[in-house]
């Protein structure tokens, strides 16, 4: 630096001394001399200031603050800055994610309004016109992070409020462990959610059979086209806690029960296949002295009549399995499964139940199919719906719907049921249902009616909202 300060100084001076003195001049002696001794003397000045530059103390570099105490880590550093932001999106509802945290709220709602006919002879007020609110559900479901996971949610129905889906879960890959009160795993139509079915309500022999969410823990895996799925179980969380005495007191309630299912489902092209089996079996214990009855309505939950049904029966152990077979393919889909259930009685016959159906559907609109994912339907979300330029989505469905409630001595009765679907889906999460069935009854008991064989005429309608 001090080098290049003196080579512009001289720089400089030679260039006062050509202005002042050009080539071609005659300049006397004495002016010569003078202007030597000046830039002499400039020599001399930018020496001297070089010298005191020279004699200073180097500048010291501007240093960063230190981190305040209380950014810093244990090593001094500062902490790096959280990558997470809590982000919001919308399903139905809002969702709220940060990193690997999630929270969704969870509610549904559904409005059902229907006819039953009335048997031959029947003075029951629970058939003819009837309407309700089927469900209204509310709760929330989310991920805490490290694999782990919840669902909360309370229910209002039959003029009560139950625990629904509550449980706690662990995923990791294809392994899925699920702890609290939760499906069982009994069947297709079962596990298939009230909001996404073909139809307003479940195959018979699901009611009929007494399937419910139970406390339990159980584990499911997948890998490739197979579910297989295994839990242990106790009962529903409302009879556990049932504080009154006695064979259906929740501190006296000890049944328990093992149930398990495995699935194939191979895709071929364009059709998804589904190939299932379940088994279960279950100890009543003290539940076995309030007796059990297996009966149904005639399709509507809205009339709370029975038509088939057997009498109570001392049942200590239940042992039952079903077969399930489906397919999806653009917009059509099929479906059946048969179900046995075997009601063993001590030193009695034991009798075996049987429950199928089978159905078809086919989407209207262009583009719509019915969705499938872990084992289970799902519903459409609607390719054009209303706001989009279309309709939204929608569905005709065809069941053929099967009870047998006979075996030996025991004549429950019996039900051929002829049901028919017409499901708009307008926009995503919201639905209208409009069912129609004919149900033919041979074997009814005579408490029920004043004629063993006879049909009945039912019909329903039913909003839905779900998010």
């Amino acid at each position: 630096m001090i080098a290049m300060r003196r080579a512009a100084g001289l720089l400089l001076a030679g260039t006062c001394f050509s202005l002042a003195v050009p080539a071609s001049a005659q300049v006397p002696q004495a002016e010569a001399q003078a202007l030597r001794d000046q830039i002499k003397a400039l020599t001399a000045r930018l020496d001297a200031l070089e010298a005191q530059l020279a004699a200073r103390p180097p500048a010291v570099a501007a240093s960063t603050p230190p981190a305040a105490p209380h950014l810093a880590n244990a090593q001094g550093a500062a902490p790096k800055a959280s990558a997470d932001t809590t982000t919001i999106g919308w399903k139905g509802g809002p969702q709220f994610k940060s990193g690997e945290r999630l929270f969704k709220p969870k509610g549904r709602i559904q409005w059902d309004a229907g006819f039953v006919s009335s048997p031959p002879g029947s003075n029951d007020r629970g058939f003819g016109m009837s309407n309700e609110a089927r469900r209204i559900r509310l709760g929330g479901e989310g991920k805490l992070g490290a694999g782990f996971g919840y669902k909360l949610e309370l229910e209002l129905s039959d003029n009560s409020v139950d625990l629904v889906d509550t449980f706690v879960t662990y995923e990791k890959g294809g392994l899925l462990l699920t702890l609290g009160n939760h499906n069982q795993f009994q069947s297709l139509d079962e596990l298939i959610g009230d909001t996404t079915g073909s139809t307003m309500e479940r195959a018979a022999f699901t009611d009929a059979f007494n399937f419910e969410r139970r406390l339990g823990l159980s584990v499911q895996y997948a890998t490739g086209p197979w579910l297989a799925q295994a839990g242990l179980f106790t009962d529903d969380v409302t009879a556990l806690s049932n504080s009154s005495d006695g064979p259906n007191g929740g501190d006296e309630n000890n049944s328990y029960g093992l149930d398990g299912r495995i699935v194939f489902a191979p895709k071929f092209g364009k059709t998804q296949l589904h190939f299932a089996g379940s088994g279960h079996w279950r100890q009543l214990g003290r539940l076995s002295e309030a007796g059990t009855r297996y009966r149904q309505r005639p399709y509507l939950h809205s009339s709370n009549s029975r038509v088939i049904g057997t009498p109570s029966l001392g049942v200590t152990q239940e042992a039952h399995y079903g077969v399930e077979l489906a397919a999806v393919r653009g917009p059509w889909h099929f479906a059946g499964e048969g179900h046995w259930l075997t009601a063993y009685r001590p030193g009695d016959h034991d009798p075996t139940f049987f429950g199928a159906y089978a159905e078809v559907g086919y989407y209207l609109t262009k583009g719509d199919s019915r969705s499938y994912a872990k084992g289970i339907f799902g519903t459409a979300d609607p390719k054009a719906p209303m706001g989009g330029g279309g309709i939204g989505a929608v569905q005709m469905n065809l069941r053929y719907d099967y009870l047998s409630l006979n075996d030996g001595v025991i004549q429950g009765g019996k039900q051929n049921g002829f049901i028919g679907a017409l499901v708009w889906t307008p926009i995503q999460y919201l639905r209208f249902n409009l069912n129609y069935g004919y149900l033919l009854y041979s074997d009814v008991p005579a408490a029920t009616s004043a004629d063993a064989d006879f049909g009945l005429h039912t019909g329903g309608v039913r909003v839905e909202l779900d998010f």
